[in-house]
């Protein structure tokens, strides 16, 4: 009798959740009809173009697609900071891990070699992990998730720049001019693991720089539909000014002129990293 009880009680609580789970579902599109009808209203009182219209639905629509109405952002940010912290930094985990790891290398790897030049690699290798956790933990409680879609310019060329970008799916463009030099055209493809908008990392380096923005080198375009992880000026500065070495005008001239080769070489020194650490997990699970 207790078991019949036990197994209706575990119905009826089933059939609850399934029942609460459809009316806030039920309520969340209904709140998104609305939101479009005055989208819609507010499109066609402000005369906007066909194509803009397009833009706005598609974007919405891709939200909704990815989200289904839920404001994950808001409802962190309700939460008590402690609680939000050890939140975030579980969310992120694995997505930030891809995107960040050649950032932080690179930024390490300057500042190592630029006031130590004779450390060993293994001692490079040991300060890198220590820095990087420091770095990568800082950098967890403040990323925002955004959305793009197909189309959508990030940043033009000579715009100002006031987000770096770590990309977690998705493909974009980017393309430079060199300043509008005559003749000049360069570009790459940016997908997952990649970011954009380093021109930040050396105006955030600089302790005297003030609240103009530096300008954007490169003209970043999303090629489908994106989705990435953004860091502003003001939070990327807070993370910068933790490593205070790193102001050294050397280490901000060598990454402004050398960004590019540094980020292959650091992808190399990555995967060589990761041998060794697998090389060695084989080791002791031989032992």
């Amino acid at each position: 009798m207790a078991f019949i009880s036990l197994t209706n009680l575990r119905s009826e609580f089933g059939a609850l959740l399934s029942q609460t789970y459809l009316q806030s579902l039920t309520i969340r599109l209904e709140e998104m009809r609305v939101k479009r009808h005055d989208s819609e209203q507010w499109m066609h009182h402000r005369l906007l173009p066909q194509d803009l219209r397009e833009r706005v639905r598609r974007y919405d629509q891709y939200k909704w697609q990815e989200t289904r109405g839920v404001d994950e952002e808001n409802i962190v940010q309700s939460l008590p900071k402690d609680l939000r912290r050890d939140i975030k930094r579980h969310l992120y985990l694995v997505l930030v891990k891809r995107v960040t790891n050649q950032l932080i290398y690179l930024v390490f790897l300057l500042h190592l070699r630029t006031f130590y030049p004779l450390v060993s690699e293994r001692r490079l290798e040991f300060l890198y992990l220590r820095t990087w956790m420091k770095g990568y933990l800082m950098l967890c409680e403040r990323l925002k998730p955004c959305l793009y879609i197909e189309n959508t310019y990030i940043v033009r060329e000579g715009d100002p720049v006031d987000e770096m970008l770590f990309i977690i799916r998705g493909r974009l463009e980017s393309v430079t001019t060199d300043g509008g030099r005559s003749g000049f055209f360069n570009r790459s493809l940016l997908k997952e693991g990649d970011f954009c908008g380093e021109e930040l990392l050396t105006w955030a380096l600089d302790p005297k720089s003030g609240s103009n923005l530096p300008s954007s080198t490169r003209t970043v375009k999303a090629l489908t539909e994106v989705e990435a992880f953004a860091l502003t000026a003001d939070e990327l500065k807070f993370v910068a000014s933790q490593f205070r070495r790193l102001h050294s005008r050397q280490v901000q001239h060598t990454f402004r002129f050398y960004s590019q080769q540094w980020r292959r070489y650091t992808k190399r020194k990555l995967m060589e990293l990761q041998q060794k650490e697998g090389r060695r997990s084989r080791r002791i699970g031989c032992k």
